[in-house]
């Protein structure tokens, strides 16, 4: 997330007075909520049908998907993560539970292993 991009979502939100309506819990249910729209994408259709969904209906798509990256990244900063930063150090975690030598090609859980 580039600190131009922050400082835009952040004048928005303070532009309409809304950090007071943006606490982590309402954030966090906004982010699921949207999550949820995106889904309504893909309920009931077949790898078929996703994939013409996705052509016919790209751009509601990639607006959902904003939705969430614009909620996520205030709530991070909201909270003082630095999103960058906590994804790189996830990665490196998944990546100690996920070795390639045991995980490639496999969708299990390593807890399953």
């Amino acid at each position: 997330m580039t600190e131009s991009l922050l400082a835009r979502i952040r004048a928005f939100r303070d532009e309409r007075d809304w950090a007071q309506f943006h606490n982590p819990k309402d954030m966090a249910i906004a982010i699921s909520l949207e999550a949820g729209e995106l889904l309504e994408h893909f309920l009931w259709k077949n790898p078929e049908e996703v994939e013409a969904r996705i052509v016919s209906h790209r751009e509601p798509i990639a607006e959902e998907i904003a939705d969430i990256a614009i909620y996520l990244a205030e709530l991070a900063d909201n909270l003082g993560i630095d999103l960058a930063a906590a994804m790189e150090a996830k990665l490196e975690k998944n990546a100690a539970k996920y070795p390639v030598e045991r995980a490639k090609g496999s969708s299990a859980k390593y807890t399953e292993w």
